[in-house]
């Protein structure tokens, strides 16, 4: 039996994700774009009519009334456009998405994930948007798909170029997300950085395709952030086995760098015996929940040195990013938590891969893309501020920290 792409609300209480949360506040804005691309459409048709002052016959005239449609995802306002025709000939314009009359659709709840899933990008997009009214619908053309992919291209292009001067950029989070999409050759792969200002809002800087183990891709990532007007951050976190570092050592060679602790357990435990991985895993937690770095070193060598006769590999796995996986203790205390991992994607992007799974060849690349991007935007909105914000000013300035507190110039602790 083939595998639906649509995603069942029976139980949507139960649901929270990013992909929830962008039906619930972009469906509106998603149905008047929609709507207008089919009044696009239609005065199309009447375009070479023209007055004998050479002005357009049919034109627009307002709006009706602004009403709700009751849908599974709860009330969406919409409004519909009205035209007229100058020498008075009778024209309507029907909207097959939202019908006249129409104040309650049960089938929205089900073309809308759909539609993010299967139709940013591809000639299924219609197909989608016809679900809302059963397959008896008519008057969406392809013209009209067409006009509608274009939109969410211009937002995506948009984004792409918006200037980043305006504020400190302290950390920034990277990591390659694959979308379980495959290309013409290899699989493709979203390039996503996350960044943090000096106010401690996390935003989406890049999401680009790319190849994850590449550096050139990682460096046409880099500069153009820096085109863009970043400025070289305190501090990257990443998984070490990309490319991104070599890149960011060429684009920001003043910027510090975090290994991912999530990344590291799991390659360090991929080394060893399944028996052998919860204590190692514990060993390792001893690491980097120390509260000092002097305690952290201990417990460091003695992973190696208890690992090391037996799974050498783990034991190099681990001790290849040593000083890396170490530079969060001398940045706030407060901020331990956020930036000893790459969580901020690794979140952000989970709904992304789960849904992806199942709609592999329904999305090129650019769909996958564009859904990634729409997805993230939305994530975005429902970030919390970084705990400690406050401390990123003092970062700025140079302040130093040691084991996460603050020093006075001569290194001491400060009071």
């Amino acid at each position: 039996m083939e595998k639906s792409n649509i995603v069942d609300f029976s139980s949507r209480d139960e649901i929270s994700d990013a992909l929830t949360d962008l039906l619930r506040t972009g469906a509106q804005q998603l149905i008047a774009t929609a709507v207008e691309a089919e009044l696009e459409g239609y005065m199309a048709q009447f375009a070479a009519l023209r007055t004998m002052e050479g002005h357009a016959v049919v034109v627009r005239n307002g709006h009706h009334p602004e009403r709700p449609i009751q849908t599974g995802i709860g009330p969406v306002n919409v409004r519909i456009p009205k035209v007229r025709s100058k020498d008075g000939a009778p024209v309507t314009f029907h909207s097959a998405l939202v019908p006249p009359y129409v104040r309650k659709t049960m089938t929205l709840e089900a073309a809308l994930p759909w539609l993010y899933l299967k139709g940013i990008s591809t000639s299924e997009m219609g197909t989608a948007l016809k679900a809302l009214l059963g397959p008896a619908a008519k008057g969406f053309s392809a013209n009209t798909v067409s006009r509608l992919k274009r939109v969410w291209a211009s937002e995506y292009e948009g984004w792409r170029d918006e200037p980043l001067d305006d504020d400190q950029w302290v950390y920034v989070w990277a990591d390659g997300i694959y979308s379980g999409l495959r290309g013409e050759e290899d699989k493709l792969c979203a390039l996503v950085i996350v960044g943090v200002n000096a106010r401690g809002q996390k935003k989406f800087l890049a999401i680009e395709d790319g190849v994850r183990e590449a550096t050139q891709s990682w460096r046409e990532v880099l500069l153009k952030l820096k085109g863009r007007g970043m400025n070289p951050p305190k501090l990257a976190i990443g998984d070490g086995a990309m490319g991104f570092w070599a890149a960011l050592e060429e684009v920001f060679p003043t910027s510090r760098q975090q290994r991912c602790w999530q990344h590291k357990t799991m390659n360090v435990l991929n080394c060893l015996p399944k028996l052998s991985q919860p204590k190692a895993k514990s060993a390792l937690h001893n690491i980097w929940q120390a509260e000092t770095k002097e305690d952290a070193d201990k417990a460091f060598d003695l992973f190696v040195k208890t690992y090391e006769p037996k799974y050498p590999k783990a034991a190099l796995c681990l001790h290849k990013d040593r000083d890396e996986l170490m530079a969060f203790f001398d940045f706030p205390a407060q901020h331990w938590q956020s930036i000893r991992t790459s969580n901020p994607i690794e979140s952000a992007f989970a709904t992304i891969r789960h849904r992806t799974k199942r709609s592999k060849g329904c999305l090129n690349r650019d769909g996958m893309l564009h859904m990634m991007f729409k997805l993230g935007k939305c994530a975005e909105e429902n970030w919390r501020k970084l705990r400690g914000f406050d401390y990123l000013a003092k970062i700025i300035t140079g302040v130093k920290f040691k084991d996460g507190i603050e020093t006075t110039k001569t290194g001491q602790i400060a009071a």
